[in-house]
């Protein structure tokens, strides 16, 4: 954004009344603009924070703020994403929005079940009770679901080529280590 000062004649820039006005009304439009910048972020899910609740309400999701701002937007987004027939796709998407990474989904009819596996999210995502929650409330009621995670197996460990002291200096903890990439 210009300055005031900018779009007057050129006279007044040697003003020191004129000078500290402009500079007071550039101080006023600048927080001026990010209040309006701010007010446009609470219409996007993505950038929204004190409107939250009211996206929640909207949605019917229990209102938790001590809940990380990013998996209550993560709850919005699904909820938002999860209308209409239940597909494959649907489950993904719905599942990806709350996890960050890629979800397969494997249909097994003959089980009346399917599986939701995190591709590329070791352990288990921060905020997987969410998540149940709401692939709970889209699945058919027939089926059930079962949940697929990753962590780190010995193979990938031992092409790390680390001998016991290597490994000990990375200073992990079990949990941490079950989680390496």
């Amino acid at each position: 954004m210009g300055k005031v000062i900018d779009n007057m004649p050129s006279y007044y820039a040697s003003s020191v009344v004129m000078t500290n006005l402009t500079d007071a009304e550039d101080n006023e439009l600048a927080r001026f603009d990010q209040e309006i910048q701010t007010t446009l972020d609470q219409f996007f899910v993505n950038t929204a924070e004190y409107t939250l609740d009211r996206w929640e309400k909207e949605f019917g999701i229990r209102t938790n703020p001590s809940k990380p701002l990013a998996e209550r937007r993560a709850v919005i987004k699904s909820k938002m994403r999860g209308s209409g027939t239940v597909t494959v796709s649907l489950i993904e998407n719905v599942a990806e929005s709350y996890d960050g990474g890629d979800v397969a989904v494997t249909e097994q009819p003959e089980l009346y079940q399917f599986t939701v596996t995190f591709v590329d999210t070791r352990g288990i995502p921060p905020n997987l009770d969410d998540l149940k929650e709401a692939i709970e409330q889209i699945k058919p009621a027939h089926l059930a679901v079962i949940y697929s995670f990753s962590y780190l197996v010995w193979n990938e460990l031992d092409a790390k080529a680390w001998t016991w002291d290597n490994l000990d200096a990375q200073n992990l903890t079990w949990d941490e280590l079950e989680v390496m990439q």
